[in-house]
C-alpha cells in the first residue's frame, strides 16, 4: 500500500484510484478539477476509471459483484436487487420505493436482499445514499467468498463492545447508552426514524447548514423539515416563531458545521428552547470535532457520529455511531426504542479493523487538530487566499461553550482564493495531498467540496454563504511544516 504521507493520491495517473489504495478505501481519487466536473456530469471517460468510491455514493467493485450475486440468484427478468447487512434494512429500502418489491434474507451469509422492478432501481439507490445502511465491502468480499474473513463471532462481539466502552468513556456515558451503525448516515437515519416514531407528523429543523445528506434525510422522510441556514442573525428569531407555533420532533445541527465549521450559539438556543418547547430533543453531529475535542452531550439530547472519519482516520472501514444523553428526560423511550430497533453490532470484520483503527484515536485527533488551525492560520494570511473558515474562528462562543477545557477544533477547514473561476482549478490540479471526498483520515485529504455535494443545485447553495469555489481540507498527521509547503508550491502556481 502505498506511503500517502510521502507519495499522496493525487496526480492525472491516479484518477479512480481507492484512498487508501487498496479494495476497502472509502474515497476515491479525484485529482483534477476537471475530474471532479466530469464525475459530477457523469462523464464515462472521468467514472470508467473509478476502482472505488465512497459507498453511499459510488459502490466499490466488491459490493456491485455482490449485488450481481443477489441478482442472479433471487431476480427474475425486468428486476434488480440491493443487498443490505440485515433483511429489516431490506424491507425498509422495499417501503421506500412504496412496497414495489420484496425483502429476502440471504441465508447463507446474513444478508437481507431488496428485490425490485427495475424502473425501481434509482429509487431503491436513494434510499442506499440517504438512510447509509449500507453492505461494507468487508462484508461483500466474504459472502462472494473472495477474501474470506478470519474474524470469529466472538471476536467481533468483543470488538463491538470495546468500541462501545471507547466511545461511553470519552462522552461521559455508559456502553448501553452507545449505539453502532453500518455508517454516520445511518446512524442519523436510526435517530429520525426514533422521533418520527415518538412523536409521529411533527417536522423537524436543522439548524445551520449541514452536510447536504442529513438535510435532505429530513425532507424526504417523516414530515419534513423547517430549515434555517443561520446566515443572520435574525433567524434565531424565526426560531423561536416555528417553536411557539408548533411542537417538534427535534432539532439538528452540526459542531461545527460542514463545510462553514461554523457552530449554533447553544447559549441562545437553550434560552429560546428551554423557553418555548423544552420538551423537543436536540441532536448534534460532533462528527468534525469529535469527542475529543467537545462534549456536545452538554447541550444535545443525543450525540451522532461518523466513526469513519477521525475515530477509524485509516479511511478502510465505515461506522456510525449514537450516544444518549443520560440526562435527558427523553433517555428511557430512546434507548428503548434504539435497544429494540437499532444494528446493535457492527459486521464482524469491520468491528475488529475500527477497534484496532481507533486504539490511538485521541492522540490523532489532537495532531489532525493541530495542523488544521496552523494551516488554517497560515493560509489566512496569504495574499492569494480570500477567505478561511475553521472552528477557532467561526465557531464563536457556541462552539466554546461545549469544547473541553484542553479540546481543539477538529482536523477540518475551508477555504476560497481571491478570483477563485481563474484561480481554483489550477491550485487544486498542483497541491500535493491526497484528493478526494471524506474526511478525518490520517493523510490530508482536500476537496472542491461544494462542486461534489451540491453540483445540481449551486445557485441555492451560495443563497447560503457556500461559494461554489470553496476547498475543504482535513488535515492529516503529517509533519506541519511540510504540509504548509505543499499549499505554498500550489499557491504559487497560480
Amino acid at each position: 500500500m502505498t506511503d500517502l504521507f510521502q507519495n499522496p493520491l493525487c496526480n492525472a495517473e491516479d484518477l479512480g484510484k481507492a484512498i487508501p489504495d487498496h479494495e476497502l478505501g472509502v474515497s476515491v481519487c479525484l485529482p483534477l478539477w476537471k475530474h471532479v466536473i466530469g464525475y459530477e456530469e457523469k462523464d464515462p471517460d472521468i467514472v470508467s476509471k473509478f476502482q472505488s468510491g465512497y459507498p453511499r455514493f459510488c459502490c466499490p467493485p466488491a459490493i456491485s459483484r455482490l449485488f450481481a450475486a443477489a441478482e442472479k440468484e433471487f431476480a427474475a427478468e425486468g428486476e434488480r436487487c440491493l443487498v443490505f447487512p440485515r433483511v429489516v434494512h431490506a424491507q425498509r429500502c422495499i417501503d421506500f420505493i412504496q412496497g414495489k418489491g420484496r425483502a429476502m434474507e440471504w441465508k447463507a451469509h446474513d444478508l437481507g436482499v431488496a428485490v425490485f422492478p427495475a424502473e425501481s432501481y434509482d429509487t431503491a439507490r436513494q434510499f442506499w445514499r440517504f438512510c447509509g445502511e449500507c453492505v461494507s465491502t468487508r462484508q461483500a468480499c466474504d459472502a462472494l467468498g473472495e477474501h474470506k474473513s478470519t474474524v470469529t463471532e466472538e471476536e467481533g462481539r468483543a470488538a463491538n463492545r470495546i468500541i462501545r466502552e471507547r466511545i461511553a468513556e470519552l462522552a461521559g456515558q455508559r456502553p448501553e447508552d452507545v449505539f453502532l451503525f453500518p455508517s454516520g448516515m445511518a446512524a442519523n437515519y436510526a435517530v429520525h426514524r426514533m422521533l418520527t416514531h415518538l412523536f409521529p407528523e411533527r417536522k423537524t429543523i436543522q439548524l445551520d447548514f449541514p452536510y447536504v445528506d442529513v438535510l435532505k434525510l429530513q425532507q424526504k422522510f417523516g414530515s419534513g423539515a423547517h430549515f434555517i441556514p443561520l446566515v443572520k442573525d435574525s433567524e434565531y428569531e424565526d426560531l423561536r416563531r416555528i417553536m411557539e407555533d408548533e411542537p417538534l420532533a427535534g432539532i439538528f445541527c452540526e459542531a461545527p458545521s460542514n463545510p462553514l465549521l461554523k457552530c449554533v450559539d447553544f447559549k441562545r438556543l437553550l434560552e429560546i428552547h428551554d423557553f418555548t418547547r423544552p420538551e423537543t430533543p436536540i441532536i448534534i453531529d460532533d462528527t468534525i470535532s469529535t469527542v475529543a475535542h467537545a462534549d456536545a452531550l452538554k447541550v444535545a439530547d443525543v450525540t451522532t457520529t461518523s466513526l469513519t472519519k477521525s475515530f477509524s482516520g485509516v479511511g478502510d472501514v465505515m461506522a456510525g455511531s449514537v450516544v444518549l444523553s443520560r440526562k435527558s428526560h427523553h433517555h428511557a423511550a430512546f434507548s428503548k426504542f434504539l435497544t429494540a430497533h437499532a444494528d446493535h453490532e457492527l459486521w464482524r470484520g469491520d468491528a475488529v479493523a475500527l477497534e484496532l483503527n481507533s486504539r490511538d484515536f485521541i492522540q490523532r485527533a489532537n495532531t489532525m487538530a493541530r495542523n488544521a488551525k496552523l494551516l488554517a492560520e497560515h493560509l489566512r494570511t496569504h495574499p492569494k487566499v480570500d477567505r478561511v473558515w475553521h472552528a477557532a474562528t467561526e465557531g464563536g462562543r457556541g462552539y466554546e461553550y461545549i469544547r473541553r477545557e484542553v479540546g481543539g477544533y477538529g482536523c477540518l477547514f475551508s477555504f476560497t482564493l481571491k478570483n477563485p473561476d481563474q484561480t481554483s482549478p489550477p491550485f487544486y490540479d498542483a497541491l500535493r495531498v491526497c484528493k478526494g471526498p471524506s474526511l478525518g483520515t490520517n493523510f490530508t485529504l482536500a476537496c472542491p467540496y461544494t462542486l461534489l455535494a451540491h453540483y445540481d443545485e449551486l445557485p441555492w447553495v451560495e443563497s447560503c454563504g457556500v461559494s461554489r469555489w470553496l476547498i475543504r481540507v482535513s488535515a492529516g498527521l503529517e509533519d506541519t511544516q511540510e504540509l504548509i509547503a505543499r499549499f505554498d508550491e500550489a499557491l504559487a502556481k497560480i
